[in-house]
């Protein structure tokens, strides 16, 4: 039986698709609990209930959204471009989904371990911007134009300094492998060996980052209800819709892995007596989505210059000054070797 799976065309053909069902299975059953909690945090935050009526508390409401996006009639705008305007909330889904094709939960828990892994993922996200631009411009209207134009600008803005902050990471560690990170980050001292502590400054900046590039609030500027509707999606209904709302959170949750595999060490055990393992992986992106959660219930909305501003006037020049600096750290072993783990067993 493990030769039929190993050196059989169908055979390994059978097992990649194990392989993959068992990544995005789980990964969309955690995306309807994950729009739950996010749900109800905001509630709390507000002093609201949130969801409990479908359900044992609840537990069950975005079941029930996606039964309702199932069901509805599809609507198509008379002036659309049919095949684009169908095509696009595919392509924003599909994205995101393939980046996780190198995202591994545990060592060697991954369906493709890449040794460039990071640079996989860096381009498999910035296509993601193609879908919300068709989407705009198929539906032939202003306003999900002029929000698919805001996504465009947006998400290239902040992902040249998303990418820079992740080669302060890459020169520490010497490997774009996730698995090679993770392994940089494996110390004595548990917590305190990870990388949140030598790259502190960036993590900050990762995180707000990650805010702006997946459209997040309070940087959901190409979906602003207030001056846009809706935005890119105002003329799209039932399926479609729900396929543009599947594919931004799994690029937050991506998102959330990154922090977790770049910064807080994977799968590793905070502290040195327990065991690794991928329980830590998903509590550390748990983590980094109820902070977002948060930044999403307590911070109001910026002006669009505001967010361009910070992007290209604060973001771009810190995190290029960082890989300077990491670089010179590096290469001359200070602070211990913290930013030269390459070297000591990185």
């Amino acid at each position: 039986m493990a030769e039929f799976f190993t050196t059989t065309t169908l055979g390994m053909g059978l097992f990649m698709l194990g392989q993959v069902l068992l990544l995005v299975v789980p990964l969309l059953v955690a995306l309807a609990f994950l729009m739950y909690a996010d749900r109800k945090i905001w509630a709390a935050v507000q002093m609201r209930k949130g969801p409990n009526v479908v359900g044992a508390f609840g537990l069950l409401q975005s079941f029930a959204d996606f039964l309702k996006y199932i069901v509805k009639e599809v609507v198509i705008p008379a002036g659309a471009d049919r095949a684009v305007y169908l095509l696009a909330p595919m392509i924003s889904l599909v994205m995101a989904l393939i980046a996780w094709a190198v995202i591994p939960f545990n060592e060697g828990w991954a369906i493709s371990n890449l040794n460039v892994a990071i640079l996989y993922v860096f381009a498999v996200s910035s296509l993601e911007v193609y879908g919300v631009i068709m989407g705009g411009w198929a539906s032939n209207s202003k306003y999900p134009f002029l929000g698919s134009l805001r996504s465009a600008a947006q998400m290239i803005s902040y992902e040249v300094s998303i990418g820079l902050i992740i080669i302060g990471v890459i020169i520490s560690t010497g490997s774009m492998n996730f698995g090679d990170i993770v392994a940089a980050q494996d110390g004595d001292y548990g917590a305190l060996s990870w990388y949140w502590i030598p790259h502190f400054p960036m993590l900050f900046l990762f995180l707000i980052s990650a805010l702006a590039e997946t459209n997040r609030p309070p940087f959901d500027l190409p979906e602003a209800e207030s001056e846009l509707v809706a935005g890119y999606q105002v003329e799209y209904s039932s399926t479609p819709f729900l396929l543009f709302m599947m594919g931004e959170l799994v690029a937050i949750v991506l998102m959330c892995a990154l922090v977790s595999l770049l910064f807080f060490g994977g799968w590793l055990s905070p502290v040195p007596f327990l065991p690794d393992g991928v329980f830590w992986m998903v509590l550390k992106m748990l983590f980094v989505f109820f902070i977002f959660s948060m930044v999403k219930a307590i911070t109001p909305r910026y002006r669009y210059d505001q967010l361009m501003r910070i992007g290209w006037k604060v973001f771009l020049p810190m995190s290029l000054a960082w890989v300077v600096i990491v670089a010179f750290l590096a290469r001359f072993e200070l602070f211990g070797g913290a930013y030269a783990r390459w070297m000591i067993g990185g």
